[in-house]
């Protein structure tokens, strides 16, 4: 079970990364993926280095219930450095359990309509990209490129007003604060307009954590309610 709440487990078909924008400054796979290194766990012994793991793939395929993965929690799976050989053989798993919901988000938008420019997105992919700040917004347009069930944003770390938003063809919205030692603020008014802009819109609005007296508070209150709203299974 993921500690993560949108979601139910986390398959890691590559692990590690590299630091791409704002959002990446307190990354919390890079803490782990340390402390699993000290610990000797295996697929950790390059440490936070992207490393492909060929020996997960079939991982999902062992199970017949219905699972929904977020896929690379510990990495992005469309880092320049993942070849489109292994993209294949990840998203080969993936066609072969229908049974199963994947979550991808990458931060690494621009791969994804080259990627699929020769390939459909499977149904069962929600396709996403993360936004932390205004300049990050470029990142949505490659993501609507792109003829995927369900695409979603990952507004998370939170680090200012959006601003005007428009949430066209995006069927999810999930938002936090940062957490953990060098956690920058975030300021609640920029939740509730972006919750605005998602309630206007009629898209799902996932409210996933605050920070409070220096400690995690996972599904906070807004205006006295939890946000937890999933997306619909949308047609393309």
């Amino acid at each position: 079970m993921s500690r993560i709440e949108w979601t139910e487990e986390t398959w890691n078909p590559t692990t590690g990364c590299t630091k791409v924008s704002p959002g990446c400054r307190n990354c919390y796979a890079e803490v782990m993926a340390r402390r699993l290194h000290a610990m000797g766990v295996p697929g950790y012994e390059r440490n936070f280095e992207l490393t492909l793991q060929p020996d997960r793939l079939e991982q999902p395929l062992r199970r017949a219930r219905p699972v929904t993965y977020f896929v690379n929690s510990m990495s992005d799976l469309f880092h320049q450095a993942v070849p489109e050989r292994f993209l294949d053989a990840v998203f080969d798993v993936i066609q072969r359990t229908p049974q199963h919901t994947y979550q991808i988000l990458t931060k690494r938008a621009q791969r994804l309509p080259e990627y699929f420019a020769t390939r459909e997105c499977p149904d069962n992919v929600w396709l996403g990209v993360s936004v932390e700040d205004r300049r990050r917004l470029r990142r949505i347009a490659p993501l609507r490129a792109v003829r995927a069930k369900v695409r979603f944003l990952s507004v998370e770390p939170l680090l200012e007003d959006l601003g005007e938003l428009s949430l066209s063809e995006i069927h999810w919205v999930i938002t936090g604060a940062e957490s953990g030692p060098g956690a920058r603020p975030m300021d609640e008014d920029w939740v509730r307009s972006l919750r605005d802009r998602c309630e206007q819109q009629g898209v799902p609005f996932f409210y996933k954590q605050k920070v409070e007296g220096g400690r995690k508070v996972p599904l906070p209150l807004l205006d006295g309610r939890t946000w937890e709203e999933m997306p619909k299974d949308n047609s393309r």
